[in-house]
């Protein structure tokens, strides 16, 4: 049985009440001690679906108690696949020797809950022969369409049926064969669809145009312990070579970057001092010179990474969102909240979603001064050029932050927001806050153990 807490909010149908769903934060005070962040979000859910490919037991240590690792681990037991979570140690175990096709009813109830799903296609075209996709959720931050996904599915061979009324069927009576693949763009979801698709595909793969962020090389550590052959170019090209069966794994995650990464925002923004423990330099690198050129300080010690607000005026910086190893986007929510108390003019230039400033409002309405353009402000070659998205933003500070109520937009927006509430003088009442649960571990607890003001 699970043994993760109940987290606030999530009632069996996974609908909250008002009461539970806001947060009441009284700020302008610094956020200062420890917390610890365990593994991270974009690979935990992925390496339990990657558990699928093999009949026999997986175990996945420093997995992190939230939401998204309750949504798969309900969607692997409706396919017949037996999860044991241990929420105190952060280890789940899974079982799936036996797996078998799970009604489309059942699954449509977890439809609109993540876009985990359509993963599930290579395992269990390779374990059955069929797989159904309903329809997927997760955030409206820009276009994430699955047609990256399908056509990889069409190019190994398999059927894919849109029109079905409740969601796609997709089989694959006679297997999965060897393609060469290039993705226009280097999608996460797609190159992570392709590599479970392809290690038991007859033949040799290929893969091009592919992500390779460090969440993805640890899905290619999981699959080779599991006897995957995968090899990898400097010039983003995957090659798998399929084999015939393969076997559980036992692993330890690597550590969630986005987390550690928003904790360091609240510290610059709260001037505050925080240790984030388990955060590892490695993954951090491209944030960190970001977070030094702003005026923060980090100190990388073996038990984790601690940042801290110096003092004096924090510096304008310039940024350009990319893939791996450009700067996160996931990164550059929380660090604009710290902008707006730079001194001077700071430019974010939004490269990965299209719609990742609209969480600004909020900020603007509690008192920073950001314009947005839907021209390119930054040097990268941009797919949202000459085309209607505020993709770039200008920040000018230092502006007061003041208190407010605010509704959650997304899951990064969401604690961006709860951070500006955190810097802000005054009471705030964050709305939705369950969202935040989706990819933030206990973050009650952890605002409490850094000394904020929340009820």
């Amino acid at each position: 049985m699970d043994s993760f807490k109940k987290i606030p909010g999530q009632e069996e149908n996974d609908v909250s009440t008002d009461s539970e769903d806001i947060l009441h934060v009284n700020g302008g005070k610094p956020l200062n001690g420890a917390i610890k962040v365990r593994g991270a979000k974009n690979f935990v859910s992925k390496a339990m679906v990657a558990a699928l490919l093999a009949p026999g037991t997986s175990v996945l240590k420093n997995v992190p108690e939230i939401r998204d690792v309750h949504v798969v681990s309900d969607l692997l037991r409706l396919h017949g696949v037996n999860v044991n979570v241990d929420g105190e140690k952060g280890v789940v175990t899974i079982d799936a020797t036996h797996v078998k096709l799970a009604s489309v009813a059942d699954v449509d109830t977890l439809s609109g809950s993540s876009r985990i799903p359509i993963l599930f296609s290579g395992p269990l075209l390779h374990r059955l022969g069929e797989a159904f996709i309903p329809a997927l959720g997760g955030c409206a931050i820009g276009g994430r369409p699955i047609d990256f996904h399908l056509d990889t599915l069409r190019k190994l061979g398999a059927t894919v049926d849109k029109e079905h009324k409740d969601g796609i069927h997709i089989t694959a009576p006679n297997g999965l064969t060897g393609a060469k693949i290039h993705l226009p763009y280097p999608s996460v979801g797609a190159t992570e669809q392709t590599l479970l698709a392809a290690v038991l595909a007859e033949g040799k793969t290929e893969l091009s145009g592919a992500a390779i962020e460090p969440e993805i090389m640890d899905l290619v550590a999981v699959l080779q312990k599991m006897g995957a052959i995968i090899s990898v170019d400097v010039d983003r090209t995957f090659r798998i070579e399929g084999v015939k069966e393969l076997k559980g794994f036992t692993h330890t995650s690597l550590t969630d970057r986005i987390e550690a990464a928003s904790w360091a925002s609240a510290a610059l923004a709260t001037r505050g001092d925080i240790f984030v423990k388990g955060a590892t330099q490695p993954e951090m690198m491209t944030f960190l010179n970001v977070f030094r050129k702003v005026g923060g300080e980090f100190d990388v010690t073996d038990k984790g990474i601690r940042f801290w607000h110096p003092g004096g005026d924090l510096k304008p910086v310039a940024i350009e969102t990319d893939v791996h190893p450009g700067f996160m986007t996931d990164w550059q929510q929380p660090l604009v909240v710290a902008l707006t108390q730079a001194n001077g003019l700071s430019i974010v230039h939004e490269t990965v979603y299209e719609n990742r400033f609209g969480f600004t409002k909020p900020l603007v309405q509690m008192g920073a001064t950001i314009q947005l353009y839907r021209e390119c402000l930054g040097s990268l070659p941009c797919r949202f050029q000459q085309r209607n998205y505020k993709h770039s933003a200008v920040i000018f500070g230092p502006t007061p932050l003041t208190g407010r109520d605010i509704d959650v937009p997304d899951l990064r927006g969401g604690f961006s927001h709860l951070i500006a509430a955190l810097a802000a003088k005054g009471p705030s009442n964050v709305h939705g806050i369950s969202l935040i649960d989706r990819g933030y571990a206990d973050f009650r607890g952890k605002l409490r153990q850094l000394g904020a003001d929340i009820d």
